[in-house]
Formats: C-alpha cells, sequence, structure tokens
C-alpha cells in the first residue's frame, strides 16, 4: 500500500522531529560556561526564582498589609471603599500573570516584556512613597521644598501606582517564576503536592514576616515611610533579576498556548449553536465539534486536551466563593481588628499583625500534613483517599470562620468604646481585646493550609503536561474572579442596606449580617463540591487512562501502531482479492 507506506514515513519523521524538539535545550537554560554540572545548575536556578519569588512576595504583601489604614485614615475613605480598592488591587495581582504570559506568547518577547514589566514594578512601588510621604515636614534652610498633594492628586497618583505595581508584578510572576521554572515534570502526585505545601509554607512565612515588621514600622514608628520598604523590596527583586537574567528567564514550549484553549472552546460553541442538529448525536462530548473532522479547526490533540482541561472547570468555580471567604482577612476582618483594643502590655499592636494569626496553622500543619501525606493518602495506587478531601475540609472550615465572625462581630459590640490613636488619628473603638478575634483567624488559616496546595496539585497534575501551565491561569483566573466578587458583594452590601451591612463606623451598623450571608453562601458552596469531589478522587487512574492518552507523542504512537496493524491484517486477509489488496 503506497499510500500507507508514505503516511507511515510521515508519522516517523513527525515522531523523530517532536523527541528532538524535546531533547533541544532551551537558548537562555543552556551552559554557557561549561563550570556547573546540570543538576548544579538546576539547584542554582531554582535558588535564585525562589529568592525573587520571596522578593516580590515580600513587595506585594507589603503594599496590601496596611493599605485599607493608609485609605481610610490619610485618604478619607470609607470603609466599604477601602475593602474595595483592596481586593481589586489582589484581584488585579492575580489576573495579570495570565495577560503578561499571553503577551510573552504572541507578541512581545520575553526578554523584552522582562525589562517593561520591571520598569512598571520600579515605577508603582517609587510612587506610593510619593503618594505617603510627609512632605509637608521636609524643610531646606527653614523653607519648604515641596507642597502638600491634594487629596485628588493623591489618589490618581496611588492608583496608577497600584496598577503599574500590579502590571510589574504579573510579569515577574508570570516570566521569571512560573512553576515550570521548577522542573516539576518529572515529578509524581506525592512530590507535587508535597512541593506545593512546602513552596506555600515559605511564601506565608515570608507574609508573616512582611505583616509584622512592616505594619509596625507604617502604623507606630515611621508611619507613612513604611511605604519606602516595598520599594526597596522591589528593587531589590529587580537587582536579583538582573543579575542572573540569562540563567533565570525561563523558555516554556510552545505547543500549546490560552489562545487555542480558548479558541477550542469558542468554536465548539460556534458550531454547536449553528449545525445543532446535524451533530446533537454524532459526537460524544460538545468540544468534538472543534475538531477538524466534525466540521472545527482544531486537531483531535488541541481539542483532547482543552476536554482534560474543560474537565477541572467545577474545581475552579469552586475555588471562587472559597477566594471571597479568604479576602476577608485583608477587608472584612481587618476593620473588626482595627475596632477592637490593640493594647497588649503596654504595647499597641499592628493590625495587620493579626493577619499572622492566620499564617501559623499553616506553618504548623505543613509538616503534619507531609506526615499524613506519606502514611495514609499516598501509600498505596488502589487507595481511595484523594486530596480532594483536603478541599472539602477547607471549605467547610472557611465557612465556619466566616460564621464565627459574625458572633465575634456581636460580641466585640457589647463592649464600653474607648478611644485608640491609630497613625496619629484617634478612633472610637470598642474595648474589646482583638485576640477575642483569634478563632476566625485560625480557622481561615487552616483552610488555606489545606484548600490552596491541594487544589494547585489537582490543577498541575490532571492535566497533559503541554497545557499544565494554561491549568494553572485559568486556576489564577478563577482566584483573580473571586477577589472581584469579594468587591461586588462588599459594594452590594453598602448599597442595597445603605451603609447598614457594610458601616464606616461598625458599632452602628450590622456587619455580622454580611457575614453570616456569605457563610450560608459558602456552607452551599462547600457542599456542591463535596458532591463532586469523586470526579478527581483517584489521582492515577485519572492521569494514566484518560489523561496521558491525549499526550501528542502517545497520540501518534498509537497511531503508528494502529497503522501497522491495519496493514497487516490487509496483507493476510483471504477475504480480498489481489486487486483489492493492491
Amino acid at each position: 500500500m503506497p499510500g500507507a507506506d508514505t503516511r507511515d514515513v510521515q508519522e516517523k519523521e513527525c515522531l523523530n522531529h517532536m523527541a528532538d524538539k524535546e531533547q533541544r535545550p532551551f537558548p537562555a537554560r543552556s551552559d554557557r560556561d561549561g563550570k556547573l554540572s546540570q543538576p548544579e545548575k538546576k539547584l542554582q536556578e531554582a535558588i535564585c526564582v525562589l529568592l525573587v519569588e520571596l522578593c516580590e512576595r515580600f513587595t506585594f504583601f507589603g503594599i496590601v498589609c496596611n493599605m485599607i489604614l493608609f485609605c481610610t485614615v490619610k485618604l478619607g475613605y470609607r470603609n466599604y471603599q477601602a475593602a474595595i480598592a483592596n481586593m481589586c488591587f489582589v484581584g488585579t495581582s492575580m489576573l495579570t500573570p495570565v495577560l503578561v504570559g499571553w503577551l510573552a506568547e504572541c507578541l512581545v518577547g520575553r526578554i523584552k516584556l522582562v525589562c517593561i514589566c520591571m520598569f512598571l514594578h520600579f515605577l508603582g512601588t517609587a510612587l506610593l512613597p510619593v503618594v505617603s510621604f510627609p512632605f509637608e515636614d521636609i524643610y531646606i534652610d527653614r523653607r519648604h521644598i515641596l507642597n502638600t498633594l491634594t487629596k485628588r492628586e493623591q489618589k490618581i497618583i496611588f492608583y496608577f501606582a497600584l496598577l503599574t505595581a500590579s502590571l510589574g508584578i504579573g510579569g515577574i510572576r508570570a516570566i521569571v517564576c512560573p512553576l515550570s521554572a521548577y522542573n516539576l515534570e518529572d515529578c509524581g502526585p506525592k512530590e507535587l503536592l508535597s512541593f506545593f505545601n512546602w513552596f506555600y509554607w515559605l511564601v506565608n512565612l515570608n507574609s508573616a514576616v512582611v505583616f509584622v515588621i512592616i505594619s509596625y514600622i507604617q502604623q507606630s514608628v515611621a508611619r507613612n515611610l513604611g511605604f519606602l520598604i516595598p520599594f526597596v523590596s522591589g528593587l531589590m527583586a529587580m537587582i536579583t533579576i538582573h543579575m542572573v537574567r540569562g540563567e533565570m528567564i525561563y523558555r516554556p514550549k510552545t505547543d500549546s498556548s490560552l489562545l487555542t484553549t480558548f479558541g477550542v472552546i469558542t468554536s465548539a460553541l460556534k458550531t454547536c449553536c449553528v449545525r445543532y442538529r446535524y451533530f446533537s448525536g454524532g459526537v460524544t462530548n460538545w468540544l468534538d465539534h472543534a475538531k477538524e473532522n466534525h466540521g472545527g479547526q482544531y486537531s483531535e490533540i488541541q481539542v483532547e486536551s482543552t476536554k482534560s482541561l474543560a474537565r477541572l472547570f467545577p474545581l475552579f468555580t469552586f475555588q471562587i466563593l472559597y477566594r471571597t471567604c479568604i479576602m476577608q482577612i485583608p477587608s472584612g476582618y481587618y476593620f473588626q481588628t482595627m475596632n477592637s483594643n490593640l493594647h497588649f502590655s503596654g504595647f499597641v499592636l499592628p493590625v495587620a499583625a493579626m493577619n499572622v494569626i492566620s499564617i501559623v496553622p499553616l506553618l504548623i500543619l505543613v509538616p503534619i500534613l507531609e506526615c499524613v501525606n506519606s502514611s495514609c493518602l499516598f501509600s498505596s495506587k488502589d487507595t481511595g483517599y484523594s486530596p480532594t478531601i483536603y478541599i472539602v475540609v477547607g471549605q467547610f472550615s472557611a465557612a465556619l470562620s466566616v460564621m464565627v465572625a459574625g458572633f465575634s462581630e456581636i460580641h466585640r459590640k457589647q463592649f464600653p468604646q474607648v478611644e485608640q490613636t491609630l497613625s496619629e488619628e484617634v478612633l472610637l473603638v470598642s474595648s474589646m481585646p482583638c485576640f477575642h478575634l483569634a478563632l476566625q483567624y485560625i480557622l481561615l488559616g487552616v483552610a488555606e493550609a489545606l484548600v490552596t496546595p491541594s487544589c494547585a496539585l489537582l490543577s498541575f497534575w490532571l492535566v497533559p503536561e503541554r497545557i499544565r501551565g494554561i491549568s494553572m491561569h485559568f486556576l489564577a483566573l478563577f482566584n483573580g474572579a473571586g477577589c472581584f466578587m469579594g468587591a461586588f458583594f462588599v459594594q452590594t452590601a453598602h448599597a442595597g442596606t445603605q451603609g447598614n451591612w457594610f458601616p464606616h463606623f461598625l458599632h452602628e451598623g450590622k456587619l455580622e449580617r454580611f457575614f453570616f450571608f456569605l457563610a450560608s453562601l459558602m456552607m452551599v458552596n462547600a457542599l456542591g463540591f463535596w458532591t463532586i469531589a469523586h470526579r478527581y478522587n483517584n489521582l492515577h487512574q485519572d492521569y494514566t487512562n484518560e489523561f496521558r492518552g491525549s499526550l501528542p507523542r502517545e497520540k501518534l504512537l498509537k497511531h503508528e501502531k494502529n497503522i501497522k496493524h491495519y496493514d497487516s491484517v490487509l496483507e493476510s486477509s483471504p477475504i480480498l482479492s489481489p486487486m483489492e489488496k493492491t
């Protein structure tokens, strides 16, 4: 069969080309000097990437930790406005890596884009001190050298600084510090979960340092000068990137893209709508409409990869409301703490330092979970346990935390009011010690320790290797959507109740009703995920039987085997005549 022989040769050439492509080293990661062995070089790269990641997170948490206090005290914002600004900044910082990753793939070179993002990060962190610095206190020869900025000018510069900083953060996270840079391709589910546990452990240890040190400096020692610390941290991260840029800029494989995934979904939806009557009974999955043999314009490999990713969409969706609850730490919980008694043994605690209480459970639980994972979760391939049990328990813990916050708010308002000074402003607050709020922080910390690493594992492992980066992008998109949904809830609650559910003066409103409403939604969310958790139970079976089959090389190998089998059947079949065989 000449046609079959030709196809056989083409399939072999394609396989050899893909094998050579996979074995070819990337230019940015080649050993230029020849002095370091490959394992040593990989270790050096991982350490450098981790250092930049920690520096970037240090900058990020430094901006977030006292943003609400700055907005309410210095910019004169209402509580709900400060909460919305904070959540929108966090959400934008989660979405910008997706945008920058797309730009790096399609429009701008990675090195050029890194330089642009470094400049934006530097510009944003440099502009923040301009907003917060007390210019009226600067003198030269007993004269003012600068005039005080008006409130309107401060707000314009403040929002511009936040936008440029978030774009810079997105570039660093997407190009310099993607998960692919940690060389996780050969890791199994047990090793991946261990990596995510310790990775988030280091990130939260870093944030604990920020919340204690920077929040204290911003609030008590140097007040407005505290915004200089995120600037210095960002500068340190950029110097680190510059020193090792030749080894740091990771170049991923370009056999898949976010646009391709969106294109497959769009093509399938368009075909379903236009030709529903003809294809409704001919395919097993609606995404099959995007295949070339069903009238679409995408290959089977691209569609199968998108199908494996679409299977995770329910998991991503149930993370939206969970992320909204987590965002109560820098919003609703922050206001509760700010309106409680912060004095402890003659010392005024920073408001953001209470966030450390939510971090302590994670720092304690990670070593314990490592032992549990080794002895129970991954002890056998046939085990019925899965990281989904962590997600279910964590989401129930988040719902319980918000419910406890509602009861704590009722309890807080029963204490008499006292005066308390924060950033040179005298506020009327409850005399209840802030440590009475510890339980709600602890429960959210437990939730984060259980949910975030497990969700990252499922998002990374349950898809083919070629689209793992895209899967993590989608997880970031849904997490960012959770931040914006939290801002939407705050705006709706304030407007719908005329400020009663999210008041500016907490003792005059009913903030507890907002917490109870959010807790009820989160409880329904946790129950909903519990009903579908069985879809992600067996990691080994799902990956080997369903997802690995969609990898390009294995698809081609299977296709090559089928062609050879078909040729042998034709040659040995007694039913066909000699004329039919030729």
